[in-house]
C-alpha cells in the first residue's frame, strides 16, 4: 500500500480487531523478575486523521475481570480489593486528549486513564506498524505502543515486604499495546 493510500486508510473510524489485539502489562515481582499478563476483553472507538494526527481521538474501555497472567491464584488476587477490585470497578477507561508527532513515525498520545475510580493523565508512545487490506476486504491498521504508570498514583498500594529487603510488587507497571484496528466507516 502506498503512503497516500495509507493516509487515506488512516483517515477513518475504527474499532478493535479483537482477535489480533493484545493489551498487556508487566510489573516487577519480588525484585527479581517481571510478571506479564493481559486483558482479554476490551472495546474501543478510534477516529483517526492520517493527514493531521492531532485531530485523532481514541476512547477505550478495558474490562478488568478479563485479567489473565496464566496463574489462577495470582489472577484472583489481582482482581480482589487489594488491587483492581473488579466487582466495584469492572472497567478501566482511557480517553485521548491530544496526539502529537515525536519524530520519525513515532507519536505520543496523551489522555485520561481511569483505574479504580482514579483518573490521571498518561502519555502513550506509539508507532504505526502498518496498513493493509485483509482477504475479506477490510481496511486494517496496526500500532505498537507502551506507557509506564505508577500503581500508587491510582491507589493500588497493596504490597508485602520481603525478608531480603524490597517489596513483593513493584510500583511501576508497563502497559504494552499491540493493536490491530478495522475500519468501520470513512472519515466524517
Amino acid at each position: 500500500m502506498s503512503a497516500a493510500d495509507a493516509t487515506a486508510v488512516l483517515s477513518a473510524a475504527y474499532e478493535f480487531d479483537e482477535a489480533n489485539t493484545r493489551i498487556g502489562f508487566a510489573a516487577r515481582y519480588a525484585m527479581v523478575t517481571a510478571v506479564r499478563g493481559e486483558f482479554t476483553e476490551f472495546t474501543g472507538h478510534f477516529e483517526l486523521d492520517g493527514e493531521n494526527p492531532s485531530r485523532s481521538a481514541v476512547s477505550v474501555t478495558i474490562f478488568t475481570e478479563s485479567l489473565n497472567t496464566g496463574q489462577a491464584q495470582r489472577d484472583e488476587h489481582l482482581r480482589s480489593p487489594d488491587f483492581l477490585d473488579v466487582e466495584t470497578y469492572p472497567e478501566m477507561n482511557f480517553h485521548s486528549t491530544t496526539v502529537e508527532p515525536v519524530g520519525d513515525g513515532h507519536h505520543r498520545m496523551i489522555g485520561d486513564l481511569t483505574i479504580c475510580g482514579v483518573t490521571h493523565s498518561v502519555a502513550v508512545d506509539f508507532t504505526l506498524t502498518g496498513a493493509s487490506r485483509d482477504h475479506l476486504g477490510n481496511d486494517l491498521v496496526g500500532f505498537e505502543g507502551s506507557a509506564t504508570i505508577s500503581r500508587a498514583a491510582f491507589g493500588l498500594t497493596w504490597n508485602a515486604l520481603l525478608e531480603t529487603g524490597g517489596v513483593l510488587v513493584g510500583d511501576e507497571v508497563t502497559l504494552q499495546l499491540d493493536v490491530a484496528l478495522i475500519r468501520v466507516r470513512p472519515a466524517a
